[in-house]
């Protein structure tokens, strides 16, 4: 699922090459290079505000209670930019907490183990089952971890079982067991009722239906799925800030999660029932045009065409 919803750019080499060129002959014209990523982004994403320069955003997102951060999975450049936010958030208010999609529930206590040091960073990776259940170069997330360690700061582990996404998209919720229950919330508190969302997932859906021959059930499951993973880490982020009240958490997570806020944000903010500000930020732009009325996130880094 993770992999369908991270985005896609295609002809990687084709694009390489034309954006080495573009932004040659941008650097000698007018405006600046800068300037024309900035407009070329704000075109596409008008109710968002977009930067080219991450220190635009910082006062911003030092004043919330949630940040989240929206990845490209194997970028390693959204990965750089997430522990420079990090780390700049820490210099103004050093109680964080950092939620990651990337883990999952069941491993809480083996990240627990690895930041007060009673493990090894290869005996964290090979316990938390990081390559078979996550499986992107662990490289792009090893400084993460190595500033949490040494600052001492929490990490959630967040994520549902893949077992458990796996056997619902399958069999569906009533399927599961209360062993399995455990690591989800309640069902009542699991909520397929946005249609704007239910109707963008139906539109990644159709476009490997052709494929994989599926039918209306199966996109529901598909979705019910989705919408677990997303109630799961809403969850343990809500959770977290009701029993700790004095930090702010930032939230690493794929930008299907957070854009328009129908994954994750939304479900924060339902079950805290309070006013509470969250900021989200795309670490680069995604491949399509938001409408006019509609933040696609609160910011959009944009240091590319």
């Amino acid at each position: 699922m993770k992999r369908q919803m991270k985005t896609q750019r295609s002809h990687p080499h084709l694009t390489q090459v034309f954006a080495l060129w573009l932004g040659m002959f941008l650097l000698c014209t007018s405006p600046t290079y800068a300037e024309q990523v900035e407009t070329s982004c704000t075109e596409k994403f008008v109710a968002s505000k977009c930067v080219t320069d991450l220190s635009q955003i910082f006062t911003a997102l030092a004043q919330a209670k949630v940040v989240y951060l929206g990845e490209t999975h194997d970028s390693s450049e959204d990965h750089q930019n997430q522990l420079k936010i990090i780390k700049e958030l820490y210099k103004r208010h050093p109680k964080i907490a950092i939620a990651m999609e990337m883990f999952q529930r069941p491993y809480q206590e083996v990240v627990n183990q690895y930041l007060a040091g009673k493990l090894t960073e290869k005996e964290f990776v090979e316990k938390s089952e990081y390559e078979k259940r996550w499986g992107f170069p662990w490289e792009n997330y090893a400084p993460i971890f190595r500033f949490a360690k040494e600052k001492q700061l929490p990490v959630l582990a967040v994520n549902t079982p893949a077992e458990i996404t796996r056997k619902v998209s399958r069999e569906g919720l009533e399927s599961l067991t209360p062993s399995e229950r455990q690591y989800i919330p309640p069902f009542s508190e699991i909520r397929t009722d946005n249609q704007e969302y239910r109707q963008r997932l139906q539109q990644v859906f159709q476009q490997h239906q052709a494929a994989s021959h599926g039918s209306n059930t199966d996109f529901e499951r598909f979705f019910l799925a989705q919408v677990l993973w997303d109630e799961t880490m809403a969850d343990g982020v809500a959770k977290f800030v009701k029993t700790h009240p004095d930090y702010q958490v930032v939230v690493l997570a794929g930008q299907g999660h957070i854009m328009y806020g129908y994954g994750i944000p939304s479900r924060v903010a339902r079950r805290l029932n309070a006013k509470l500000i969250q900021r989200s930020v795309l670490l680069s732009p995604p491949d399509e045009t938001a409408p006019k009325d509609r933040a696609i996130a609160d910011f959009i880094f944009s240091n590319t065409i």
